[in-house]
């Protein structure tokens, strides 16, 4: 607060009045990236102390729904946060695991070009990309791909010259977003006929985030064709919210001295006005929150979007349940992201399946029978019996979700259906959507049906076959 007092925003809402967390609560109120915009824009005409003392250093280029592109600020304060805690994350790691062989090979962190444009006056790119400026020296020997390769602008092209350039270089360490991971080892089995893990017998560690792994991970082991130690990890364009400390399954531990103040909003009141505002002290485990955080990059009770749910609180430590705007309820089921991915992992497991990538939408109006919801699935490995594994997945849900399950008790819904998507759908419609590559992701759950038009529009035709439940 002290930092903030007098800059722009600080003055509008009176900081020099907040003596207490009360205080703050009461007089500053919660931001969505509309409400901090005209402050950016400000900000990237080159206008000192808006939201944070000085100029931002960066703005981090993010994908936005009514807003188009969003414009984080990054600030010579905060950009420690991003660099210090993904050191932090791997220095933990060695020390809890004793592997310390990785540092002394090739390092791949699949990203986002380093290549930056301009916000008005300032620089701004993917956060990936403003972090590749900045990878510490002791690491830059070891950093994979090449400059010239980072640079590539076409994300398909640049994993064709990932995998050139890795092919003659003992891989340690792999780090990147699920989904592009496993496009990335498709293509290294593709081209050489031999699993990951042979191909690069030195690698040991895959580091992931921006996504929920477990759909993702029969897939991906397959691919590598052995055991290697995977490190979960919560960066954001807002802030790096939390890595893994412990072994897998055990949560994340929350970022709490890094330039960031956290507050959560309970799920359940999340549409209250206003909604209840909790600091640390006041969350419990079990219960899913909305993400708030003030930060030294300027934020100010900032609405990340995102939830979570503690499992611990000495010391904090978090699952990641997905996005307050990724749900379906449109008969009132709130069915969230991590029921969706749990229920998926858990049928996948059971029947040797593996699934490359999937969304699930409302269908409201079908052509014939009840309202359900539909799964579109790209598979890796099919199903043997697609109407049992539906309705396997079916059972999963509602074992996840009493208010699904009472919907379809009382015949309000269907069980789920099933489409199946033949192969590379999903990477044909984020590049026609100008969305391939980088940190751009898959929405897992949506309460309207525009993806699931938008995948159904590449096939040419409007209803695909579904496979509903016998």
């Amino acid at each position: 607060m002290a930092r903030g007092r007098n800059t722009v925003y600080g003055k509008d809402f009176d900081f020099d009045h907040i003596g207490s967390y009360d205080d703050f609560r009461n007089r500053v109120p919660l931001a969505g990236y509309e409400s901090l915009k005209p402050y950016i824009e400000r900000a990237a005409m080159g206008e000192a102390d808006v939201l944070w003392p000085g100029h931002p250093k960066y703005f981090a280029k993010t994908s936005g729904t009514t807003s188009g592109s969003k414009y984080i600020p990054i600030t010579p304060d905060s950009i420690h946060n991003h660099i210090n805690t993904a050191r932090n994350a791997l220095l933990v790691y060695m020390k809890r695991s004793g592997n310390y062989r990785f540092a002394d090979h090739s390092m791949i962190f699949l990203q986002g070009s380093p290549i930056l444009e301009k916000k008005g006056v300032i620089a701004a790119g993917r956060l990936s990309g403003i972090v590749a400026h900045h990878v510490p020296s002791y690491l830059q020997k070891n950093r994979m791909p090449s400059w010239e390769t980072n640079c590539i602008g076409n994300w398909e092209e640049k994993v064709d010259a990932i995998v050139e350039e890795t092919l003659m270089r003992r891989m340690s360490l792999i780090s990147g977003i699920p989904s592009w991971l496993r496009m990335y080892f498709e293509k290294l089995v593709l081209k050489t006929g031999k699993s990951v893990g042979k191909i690069f017998p030195d690698f040991s560690l895959l580091v992931y985030g921006g996504l929920n792994f477990e759909p993702y991970r029969s897939g991906i082991k397959q691919l590598i064709g052995r055991s290697v130690d995977t490190l979960e990890t919560y960066p954001a364009s807002e802030g790096f919210i939390a890595f893994q400390d412990g072994e897998p399954g055990e949560g994340l531990l929350l970022n709490i001295n890094s330039g960031i103040f956290f507050e959560f909003i309970p799920m359940p009141g999340i549409h209250k006005d206003p909604p209840p505002r909790l600091s640390l002290d006041e969350v419990e485990t079990g219960i899913d929150y909305a993400v708030v955080l003030s930060s030294n990059a300027g934020l100010w009770a900032y609405e990340l979007g995102d939830t979570v749910r503690f499992v611990s609180l000495h010391p904090h430590r978090v699952l990641v349940t997905g996005r307050v705007s990724q749900f379906i309820s449109a008969f009132g089921e709130h069915v969230i992201a991590s029921e969706v991915e749990e229920a998926l992992a858990e049928t996948c497991k059971a029947g040797g399946v593996q699934v490359a990538e999937f969304t699930v939408a409302p269908q409201v109006n079908p052509s014939e029978g009840l309202p359900h919801h539909e799964w579109l699935i790209e598979f890796g490995i099919l199903p043997e019996q697609t109407d049992s594994f539906a309705e396997q997945l079916d059972l999963a849900m509602r074992s996840k979700n009493p208010y699904y399950d009472d919907l379809v008790k009382g015949k309000v819904l269907q069980a789920l259906k099933i489409t199946i998507l033949p192969k590379g759908t999903f990477k044909n419609y984020l590049e026609k959507e100008g969305k391939l590559g980088g940190q751009n992701k898959v929405v897992h759950v949506a309460d309207n049906r525009k993806l699931a038009v938008g995948l159904l529009a590449l096939l040419n035709r409007e209803q695909p076959p579904s496979l509903p439940l016998k």
